[in-house]
């Protein structure tokens, strides 16, 4: 795809051009290859086994969401920047059934740099084809879980579900995009989600997804926490 889709942003980052896309992902055009960070596939199963009542329909959204950024991207490869699921314990017979058939339908190949959360499980379900590697590096770019610096590369990752504030501090928290000098950290994919609001330095870029539209750059407070 070569227009920028309605509600997508595009920046410049280590000398390429990506979308910011409002389905809190990014898309890198020139390689075709969109990614997202911390899906926590399972964590509503999970709270349900704890007593807590949380929505079945998380997981449907979110695939639905996932696959809207393929379809308007037109993505021929997907990298999820770790904690693709949020424990043993949510990966149910149901959960492992709806996503292998979602995955079945996918055009595009899906790869995991493996996080935090999905150590919690010595191998993904075998139903799944997706390949996990501890990291990526193409380009420019390394993709992978945490959000530590690399000599050689822009780091892009995942790990701190960043968000935003927009109108001071009786305004509202949104999920956000934080484009340091070497690290780009992308907000949480899964809706239920929360992070810590962007402490930015100088030169630092923030950017909101404010419903159907990605906002910014913004003027982050850089005391704000």
């Amino acid at each position: 795809m070569s227009s920028l889709p309605p509600g997508a942003l595009a920046a410049d980052v280590a000398g390429e051009v990506v979308w910011l896309l409002p389905e809190r992902a990014l898309f890198w055009p020139a390689a075709g290859l969109l990614v997202v960070a911390d899906l926590h596939w399972g964590k509503a199963e999970t709270f349900q086994r704890s007593g807590i009542p949380v929505s079945s329909r998380l997981l449907a959204d979110d695939l639905g969401r996932l696959a809207a950024a393929l379809d308007r991207t037109a993505a021929r490869r997907l990298v999820v920047l770790g904690d693709l699921i949020h424990g043993a314990v949510g990966l149910t017979p149901g959960l492992v059934a709806e996503v292998a058939a979602w995955l079945g339908g996918v055009g595009a190949a899906v790869t995991l740099t493996a996080g935090n959360h999905d150590a919690h499980v010595a191998h993904l379900p075998a139903a799944w084809p997706i390949e996990v590697v501890p990291a990526l590096r193409e380009g420019p770019f390394l993709f992978r879980h945490e959000p530590e610096p690399d000599a050689d590369a822009y780091v892009f990752c995942g790990h701190v579900h960043p968000t935003v504030r927009v109108g001071g501090r009786g305004g509202v928290r949104l999920p956000g995009f934080h484009l340091g000098a070497r690290v780009g950290v992308l907000p949480a994919f899964s809706l239920f989600s929360g992070g810590p609001t962007c402490r930015l330095a100088p030169g630092d870029r923030a950017f909101g997804v404010a419903g159907a539209r990605v906002v910014g750059p913004l003027d982050v407070a850089r005391s704000s926490g």
